[in-house]
Order: structure tokens, then sequence, then C-alpha cells
């Protein structure tokens, strides 16, 4: 510890001894310090807080998801400082004056880049900040620069999200016009396509599938008819065996016989045309059959006396009304048995036909479908636009307002001035202590003996006379003047800076 508080003590007493050495570097290192601080300039800092709103039960209604409209500002926040953007700022500020060829602006979108941060806090804040420390302007001129450049960006960040998102949606619903009308145009050809193939092959619309629902649609109603058909003959077979043991007239003493049968009948049918019944009508037609039978009985008879049997003129009807069943049954099972026999022949005969067709129909259905789904995106679009335009899905409000710097916020030159004069210092007392080094000297005895290792019998006092004295006292008066100066001119310093900031604020 002694040997500790000997070597501090000996440091102390090198420097001193070279007191004057030290003062100088100091004074120089400081001078050149604080001059170097003095010339770097002021930068000022202006800072604006955006709120982002971004709840809409509209817009969450047409389809704008909140994860969209997020989607949506990232890509703003990220594109902000886009040179583009960057380039209307500088166009719209003092950092466009002198401006005259593209080099010149790519510096300065370059140089304004580095002076621009968009940060985001939490979901629905933004900070923008600025800062402006151009050599050529004022310290004034700085801080008004700052706050332009970020009320530039806040007006830039509004049209981004509210004129551009609309110029976006106009061009997205032009383009879909445009497809909408080429679609139109090639349905248009599909449809007058589909429509010659069928006036060339009508049995083939549909292609191939259309081909195979109709034949199994014919064959299966084909075999209700013949099912029907087969039940209609067996009730006419049963009919005939019926009539056969019926007789045709009773006889009886007041009986009218076939001519009073035949008089009822015509009565009959005249009440069927009084009802409106025309002759083609199954009832017309049965009856007018009968009625023809009947004549012909009549003519028969020669005058006989008798009476209708009515059961055996009952059954002549009904098995009228069941002949004409089985003959209109067979009629549709030629027709089906035809029907299948052509499509069958269209299958076998013209494959390629058939698959022309099948082509020509899903090429229309695509392109129908292509034409409707693009005519909903339209209208889901316009809708959208629409409610951005009048409610406008993403609300701004400015939570603080570009603020106007009152100080610098770089360089700290209060902090500067003090390490200046401190590293001054520090480097005066440095190297007298290092100078004190390279010579021979030794401050104490101990020294001495530590480092012959023999032992000092004694040492001499320096005697200094009354003229050395006063001497002495006059230079330690000169270096405390000296060291008051340097001091004096560090408050100055201070105090000129703060007078500065003062006047700015």
């Amino acid at each position: 510890m002694n040997q500790l508080l000997e070597e501090v003590r000996a440091a102390l007493w090198s420097v001193w001894n070279r007191r004057w050495l030290a003062l100088g570097v100091a004074w120089a290192l400081c001078l050149a310090g604080w001059l170097v601080v003095a010339l770097i300039p002021n930068t000022y800092e202006s800072e604006a807080r955006i709120f982002v709103q971004l709840d809409d039960v509209l817009a969450e209604q047409i389809g704008i998801g909140a994860q969209s409209r997020q989607r949506s500002i990232d890509r703003v926040r990220q594109t902000l400082v886009s040179s583009v953007n960057l380039e209307k700022v500088v166009r719209s500020t003092q950092l466009g004056d002198g401006i005259t060829d593209a080099r010149d602006m790519e510096r300065a979108v370059a140089n304004l880049a580095d002076e621009i941060k968009v940060a985001g806090e939490g979901e629905n804040l933004f900070e923008i900040t600025a800062t402006s420390g151009r050599s050529d302007l004022s310290d004034s001129e700085n801080a008004q620069l700052a706050q332009t450049v970020v009320q530039r960006m806040i007006d830039i960040f509004r049209e981004e999200n509210l004129g551009g998102s609309r110029g976006d949606m106009t061009s997205s619903i032009d383009f879909i016009n445009q497809q909408l009308a080429a679609r139109q145009r090639e349905l248009e050809e599909a449809e007058q396509r589909r429509l010659e193939f069928e006036a060339l092959y009508p049995e083939l619309i549909g292609g191939t599938a259309g081909l195979q629902q109709q034949l199994a649609g014919s064959r299966a109603e084909l075999r209700s008819i013949e099912a029907d058909l087969a039940a209609a003959e067996s009730a006419l077979a049963a009919i005939d065996g019926q009539i056969s043991g019926t007789p045709r007239t009773l006889i009886t003493a007041e009986g009218g016989g076939p001519r009073a049968a035949l008089a009822q009948a015509e009565a009959t049918l005249a009440q069927y045309r009084s009802q409106g019944l025309t002759d083609q009508h199954p009832d017309v037609v049965t009856m007018t059959r009968q009625i023809a039978t009947l004549r012909e009985r009549a003519a028969a008879d020669n005058g006989q006396t008798g009476t209708q049997n009515p059961v055996y003129s009952s059954l002549v009807t009904m098995r009228s009304q069941r002949l004409a069943n089985v003959q209109a049954l067979e009629s549709r099972s030629a027709a089906l048995r035809a029907e299948i026999s052509s499509i069958m022949s269209s299958q076998s005969q013209e494959p390629g036909v058939s698959a022309e067709a099948q082509r020509i129909s899903r090429d229309y259905e695509v392109l129908r479908t292509q034409y409707e789904e693009l005519l909903r995106d339209r209208e889901q679009l316009r809708l959208r636009g629409q409610v951005e335009s009048e409610r406008s899905a993403i609300q701004f409000e400015v939570v603080d307002p570009p603020s106007t710097p009152r100080s610098p916020a770089a360089p700290n030159r209060p902090l500067l001035l003090v390490g200046v004069l401190l590293l001054g210092l520090g480097a005066g007392a440095g190297s007298a202590f290092a100078l004190s080094k390279l010579g021979s000297t030794f401050a104490t005895a101990s020294q001495l003996e530590r480092t012959f290792d023999l032992p000092v019998i004694g040492t001499i006092s320096h005697t200094v006379t009354e003229a050395g004295k006063a001497l002495r006292a006059r230079q330690t008066r000169y270096f405390a003047a000296a060291s008051g100066a340097l001091g004096v001119l560090f408050v100055i310093l201070l105090g000129v800076e703060f007078v500065q900031r003062g006047l700015l604020a």
C-alpha cells in the first residue's frame, strides 16, 4: 500500500514538474476538439404519431377482413419510404431546391431515406420521425424542414390508404370489365357453335353422356309401356270372352229393339257434342262406332221386336275403350323402339360426332362458369369500392401532430464539450507522465534503491533562494491564469450553446 501511494505521489510530481507541457497539450487538444464540435451542424428531429382504426362492421360484412386491411397498412408502411414517395417529399420541400438532374435527385432521396423512420407501436399506432441537419440551413430552418417532412409523410400515408386504394379498386374493376367482355365474346361464339351443331345433329345434343341418358330413359319408358300393353291386352281378351257369352238383345213384349238403342245412342252422341266434345274425343269416337254398329243391326232386324241388352252394350263400349288403349300403347312402343334404334345407330355410326358434341358442351359450360364468377367478383369489388369510398374501411387519426423541435436532437454539444475538456486534460497529464518515464531521474529515494538494489544513505533537499521563490510564485500564477482561462473558455462555450438553444425556442 505504501509503495502504491509512493507511485501515485511520484506520478503527480512528474506531471507537476512538467505542468506547462501538460497545459499546452490540453490547450491544443481542447481548442482543436471544441472547434470540431462547433463545426458539427445541429440536427433537429420532428416526430408524429398516427392511430389507424381497423374495426368496421360493414367492411367485415362485404368481405373486407381485418387481416386484409392490416396487410394493406403493412404494405403502405413498408412502401412509405420508397423512392417514389421520397421523391415526392423532396420536390415539395426545400430539399428540392437546386436539384437539376437525376443524379442530384437520387442523392437527395438517398440522404432523405437515412433521415426518415416509420415504426409501428402496437397494432394500430405508427410513429413517423424525420431529422434535418443541413449545414447550408440555419437552426430554425432545419427545425421547420424536419416538421414539414413529417407532415408531408402523413399526407402521403393518407393518400396511399385512401386515394391509392380507390385507384387500385378502379383499375381492378376496369381489368375485370375487360375480362368480362372477352369472356362474353368467347361465350357467344361457343353458344353459336353449339346451336349450329344441334341444328345439324339434334339427336346428339349433350354428347355421349346425353346419348346414354336418352337411351336409358327410352329403355325404361319402353319397359313401362310393354308392361302396360301386356295388362291392356289381357283386359281386352277378358272383355272379348264376356262379350261372346252375352246375348245382344232381350226378347220382351214391349221392347224397342235395335232401333230404340240406336235412338238412345244418337241422343247420347248429340249430348256429347253439345258439351263441346270434338269428333276426335275418345267418347265421341266410341259412340260413333257404336251408332254404326246399331244401324247395321237395326237394318238386319227387319222390324223384329226385341230390347237391346244393356249389359251387352256396356261390354261393347268397354271393349272399344280397351282396344283404343291397346292401340295407343302399341303405337308408343313402336315409337320408343324406333327411337332406341336411332340412338344406338348414332352411337355406333358417329363416335367422332358424339365426341365433338361432348367437347362443345364442355367448352360452353366452362366459359359460362368463368363468366358468372367474373361477374360476381366485379359486383363484389364494386360494392367494396363504394364502402371504402363512402365509409372508408381504414380510419386515420393524427394522435400527435408533427412536433416543432425546440432543441437539437444531435449532437449533444454540452456533453461533447465536457468530453473534449476531459480528454485534453487527460492527454496533457498523460504526455507529461510519459515524458517523465523516458528520463533517467528518480522522484524518490525508494525508487532509486529498488532500481539499483543498493541502500540509499541519504538525500539532499532542494534549496531555493528568495529570487527563485519569487520566480516560482510568478510561474505558478501564470499557470493558474492559463488553466483558469481554459476553464473560462469552456464555460463561455457552454453559455453560448445554451443561449443559442434559448433563441431557437
